[in-house]
């Protein structure tokens, strides 16, 4: 994919071009790199040590990659002043592996820590937002004055996606998503990511190891191999490439369940 030739615009939320990232002389990305389109669902998979958690900060900015160039709404991270990045950083969200809250607050405090550092809300409108991202994340009213200590594995999920939603992002991360949920849980969230992104419009990334969700909510699967995103494109046509890693990714008896349960309709009439 190194010429690739990609359409750099709004309606393109990440364009990374080129990327390469390096720890001193383990070069982890040579020449990657990757287009999603806006309203999209995209999974990104990878064996252990292809560097999906680099690739996830790079987009972020938490990282600056050693060449390239990543776009997110058209916009070179690199080339922006401190005001011009944070405005940029407001239209992001991100939930962390095990939702990543605060244990000294409650939950309803870590969804408001965004509003606090990046708005002048009165408090008392935070605490109503706060309020709303909750329940919007299906998460009940007495769970706002909770510890995270005090939640489920999935309810933390959920109380971190509300924190990503706090200021309105068009563009959410997800690092695991259903890692650590039971199969009933980790559906339940599937179908939450599915309503959001129909609600509020969303473009989604995702890294995951979840065959499950790779099959009900994504439009499109990014495999990262060989320092490169060797593949981006529905399942049906990344499914059938040649790549002995790939085939043997989405070949094996655990692949070919969840391909049967996914195409029993279930979360895929949502995508429709």
């Amino acid at each position: 994919m190194a010429d690739a030739k990609f359409d750099i615009t709004d309606d393109h939320p990440i364009v990374a071009k080129g990327i390469k990232t390096a720890f001193g002389d383990n070069v982890v990305h040579e020449n990657l790199d990757l287009e999603i389109n806006k309203g999209e669902i995209v999974g990104v998979v990878g064996g252990s040590g292809t560097g999906k958690s680099v690739l996830l900060n790079t987009l972020l900015g938490l990282r600056k990659p050693d060449a390239g160039t990543v776009y997110i709404y058209g916009t070179p991270r690199g080339q922006l002043s401190e005001k011009e990045r944070q405005a940029l950083n407001n239209r992001v969200g991100v939930l962390f592996q095990g939702g990543a809250l605060f244990s000294s607050l409650t939950v309803r405090e870590n969804v408001m820590v965004p509003m606090r550092e990046h708005s002048n809300l009165p408090v008392k409108l935070m605490r109503e937002l706060a309020d709303m991202k909750l329940h919007l994340v299906g998460l009940p009213p007495h769970a706002a004055t909770l510890a995270p200590s005090d939640l489920s594995g999935g309810m933390r999920k959920r109380a971190g996606l509300a924190r990503a939603l706090a200021l309105d992002p068009g563009l959410l991360f997800l690092d695991e998503p259903t890692a650590g949920l039971d199969p009933i849980g980790a559906a339940a969230f599937d179908q939450l990511i599915l309503d959001l992104r129909e609600a509020l419009g969303l473009t989604v990334m995702m890294i995951t190891h979840d065959l499950d969700s790779l099959y009900t909510i994504c439009d499109r699967v990014a495999v990262l191999l060989d320092k490169r995103i060797a593949i981006n494109d529905s399942l049906d046509k990344v499914t059938t490439d040649p790549n002995p890693w790939i085939q043997e990714y989405f070949g094996g008896p655990r692949s070919r369940a969840a391909a049967v349960a996914g195409n029993r309709g279930g979360l895929k009439e949502s995508k429709k």
